[in-house]
Order: C-alpha cells, then sequence, then structure tokens
C-alpha cells in the first residue's frame, strides 16, 4: 500500500493521470493484499482502475506467495508484464492452523516463470534489505528501484524520491532500499557478490548437510546443554544405531538420522535451566543489538509449571517479570548441575517427569527397534524414529501432541511387529 501511494504520489507531481485500488481487507486475517495502480498521461485518461486479465504492464511481488496466485498471474501479458519478484519465502497465516505446512515455493517460482515468459526477476529483498539497512521492510522499495531499473515503472526517480520525500515515513531508508533496488538491478552479479558475506548464515541458522555434522552440533549443544558426560551418551546413542542399520539394511542412513534429530530433542527439553542459559549466555543480546538500534525496558512473559497459575479452563497463564529477570537468568543457569537431581525443584513437576519419562520410552524403543529391524521393516523403524516431530508446544498444547503421537506410534509398532510375509520364489 506504502508502494501504490508513492507511486500516486509521484504520478501527481509529474502531472500525470492515476488511479489507486487498494485490496487490504484480508490482511487483516492474514490474507493477502493486492493493489491496483493505472497511470496515464492525463487524468481523463484514467477510467477503470482495476487491472484486468493480461493487462498489466508491471507486476510487482513484494511477497513471493500472493505474486503466485492465479488473481496476479491473469493479469500478466506473457513477454509484454515486466514480473519482479521477492523470492523471501514468508509464510502466509496458514502455518499457524497447519502444523506441517510446507512452502511451495519452487513450484510458485516456476508458475510466474512460465507465466512471465522472458521478463522476469526475482531477488531476495526481505533478505538483502535486512543486511543492507538493518530492517526488512525496506524489502518492497528496494522491490520498487529494482523494477524501475529494468525500465518499467514509466515515473522519473527524481517525483519518485520526491513522494517519499513527501510521505515522509523512514525518508532515509526508504531512499537507500530504492538506490539498493537499482544496483541489484543493473549489476546482479556485483551486488550479490557484495551482499553475499552478509547474508552467511550464522552458526545457529546453519543447516546440517551430513550425519556427522548433525551429531556434532547436538552433541557440543547438549554438552553446553548440561555436561560433556550427557554429550558423550548422546553420541553412544546414535552410534549404535548407526550399527545396527548398517547391519540389518546395508547402505542406509534413514535411521540413525532421525534418531540423531529427535533423541536431541527429548534430551534438550527447554525447561527452567536452559531458558535462563539461552537468555544469559550472551547470544540473546547479540539478536538484540542486531536488530535494533535502542532497546528498552525487557518485560518477560513466562508461565513456570512450579507457579502453577491456570485461568478458570485450568489452562497455565504466564506472568510478566521486569528486566531483574536477567539476573535471575544467570543465576539459574549456573545451576543447572541440579537438573533432575534431588535438589532440583522445577524437575519435580508434572511436566518435568513426564518429559523425562518420554526420554526413557522413546530409548526403549530403539532398542527394540534395532533387535527387530530388517530390510523390510526398515522404512517403519524410521518414522516410529522421528515420532518426537509431533510433540511440539508446551503445557495443554504439548499434552494434546503427545496423546497424538501416542497414538500414531501404537499403529506403526503394531506393523513394525507383524510377521513379514516372505517374497515368492519362482519355482524353476
Amino acid at each position: 500500500m506504502t508502494i501504490s501511494a508513492i507511486l500516486g504520489m509521484a504520478a501527481h507531481l509529474e502531472g500525470k493521470g492515476v488511479g489507486v485500488i487498494d485490496m487490504a481487507g484480508l490482511a487483516q486475517k492474514g490474507g493477502a493484499v493486492y493493489c491496483h495502480v493505472k497511470i496515464a498521461n492525463r487524468p481523463q485518461d484514467v477510467h477503470a482502475i482495476r487491472v484486468a486479465a493480461g493487462e498489466a504492464d508491471l507486476a510487482l511481488g513484494c511477497d513471493l506467495v500472493v505474486a503466485g496466485t492465479k488473481k496476479v498471474l491473469s493479469a500478466i501479458d506473457k513477454g509484454h508484464t515486466g514480473v519482479f519478484v521477492n523470492s523471501a519465502e514468508v509464510y502466509p497465516g496458514e502455518i499457524t492452523r497447519v502444523a506441517d505446512f510446507t512452502l511451495p515455493g519452487e513450484r510458485v517460482k516456476t508458475a510466474i516463470r512460465d507465466t512471465a515468459g522472458e521478463n522476469y526477476g526475482f531477488v531476495d529483498a526481505s533478505a538483502a534489505a535486512t543486511a543492507l539497512l538493518g530492517n526488512s521492510i525496506g524489502a518492497n522499495m528496494f522491490m520498487l528501484g529494482f523494477a524501475w531499473q529494468r525500465g518499467f515503472v514509466p515515473l522519473s526517480e527524481a517525483s519518485i524520491l520526491e513522494a517519499i520525500r513527501l510521505n515522509g515515513e523512514a525518508v532515509a531508508m526508504n531512499t537507500e532500499a530504492f538506490h539498493w533496488g537499482r544496483r541489484a538491478a543493473a549489476d546482479a552479479k556485483g551486488f550479490e557478490a557484495y551482499v553475499a558475506p552478509l547474508l552467511k548464515p550464522t552458526e545457529s541458522r546453519e543447516i546440517s548437510k551430513s550425519l556427522d555434522e548433525i551429531v556434532e552440533r547436538r552433541a557440543k549443544y547438549l554438552a553446553a546443554y548440561q555436561n560433556a558426560d550427557y554429550a558423550q551418551r548422546y553420541r553412544k546413542r546414535v552410534e549404535k544405531a548407526l550399527a545396527a542399520e548398517h547391519a540389518k539394511a546395508p547402505g542406509k542412513t534413514d535411521y540413525a538420522t532421525a534418531v540423531a534429530r529427535y533423541l536431541f530433542k527429548l534430551m534438550a527439553i527447554k525447561d527452567e535451566y536452559e531458558v535462563a542459559r539461552l537468555y544469559s549466555d550472551g547470544s540473546f543480546k547479540r539478536q538484540l543489538d542486531a536488530a535494533f538500534e535502542n532497546v528498552g525496558k525487557l518485560e518477560f512473559h513466562l508461565a513456570p509449571p512450579i507457579l502453577g497459575r491456570k485461568d478458570a479452563n485450568g489452562v497455565a497463564t504466564k506472568t510478566t517479570f521486569g528486566p531483574w529477570m536477567m539476573s535471575a537468568y544467570k543465576l539459574l543457569a549456573a545451576l543447572k548441575f541440579l537438573r533432575g537431581g534431588a535438589f532440583d525443584i522445577f524437575g519435580k513437576t508434572a511436566e518435568r517427569r513426564q518429559e523425562r519419562q518420554l526420554l526413557a520410552d522413546y530409548e526403549t524403543l530403539l532398542d527394540e527397534l534395532e533387535a527387530g529391524m530388517n530390510a523390510a521393516t526398515h522404512p517403519v523403524a524410521v518414522q516410529l524414529a522421528a515420532i518426537p516431530e509431533k510433540i511440539r508446544g508446551y503445557g495443554h498444547v504439548k499434552d494434546s501432541h503427545i496423546v497424538k503421537a501416542k497414538a500414531e506410534e501404537a499403529k506403526l509398532l503394531e506393523k513394525f511387529r507383524a510377521p513379514q510375509t516372505p517374497m515368492p520364489v519362482a519355482a524353476e
């Protein structure tokens, strides 16, 4: 909507005719925003403002998912319309309702390419704006600069920059974003080379590419979480899984990979000590400093099981704590050696006992899987080893997921334990 307003003002400054329709009603419910803009040399040349099928000169996609909808694609005239899209994968509201939702990013890009023909361009404007400007909100103005440089915005640079100034909102950032978009379109390789070091993911956001890397990173984490012995316990359990898989299903590592991921998940529960460690080890402050120029008063909204506060429906409610919690976190993190012991007051709650039982049950399950696995049951063993993936959330949300996960586990176990029918052998 800001882009459409900037375009409208810039056209007005040039004495051109302009019509704008912002369709933003669904945005309040997690839906898409569409803006139709028509620009003509004279005001009397602007009639129906809605851009009809095949009528667009420019389709500016600030959101990949929205840009790939039928409504947008139908407006494109292949070979004529310029189609420039922010390739950042921003998840829609559906992710809050569907736990296993995945974004079909590549499929959407293919649909856009096939519809656009030659005049298209993808650029991760959100990542670039965050790296260059410190704020992903600059991505939309970045995209406008990108499209302008490619020659699909019939307005002068001077009028667009003046419209940004008159808008009065984040003028410096929006001006810079527009210029960076131009640079990205003018010299794609040079721009990518300049931005690449800034976009390099931090260690916590790097995706592991092999089983060895998965194990090493998680073992390192568990050593910080508890101690070296705890990390070694994890390593030995994964090594046992891998040895069993090599013996029973040679050439496969799917089972050991699942064990490496989900044993870790059950061993590294986010209890009070871990929350305290994550807030006080310096990483939280680094994230704040990277995201904001000035951080004011911090408040923490927590629902520790030890407090036991619940609403009328029996659901745990959060309590607000002030900045003093940072000092409390440092003290609590130093007491992690109490975890699971006789003096662990947090470990006595029903939630913590449940988490320890989940880990014990999982290790018992692994023993059975590794004893009974063969080439035929290997796929089911992989599914069973990944069951903890289904356990998500905290409190009552986690409880409901545990019930569903256990039900699925029971069905898969029945299938795993069923006698395998031997393959028929053809008679000579």
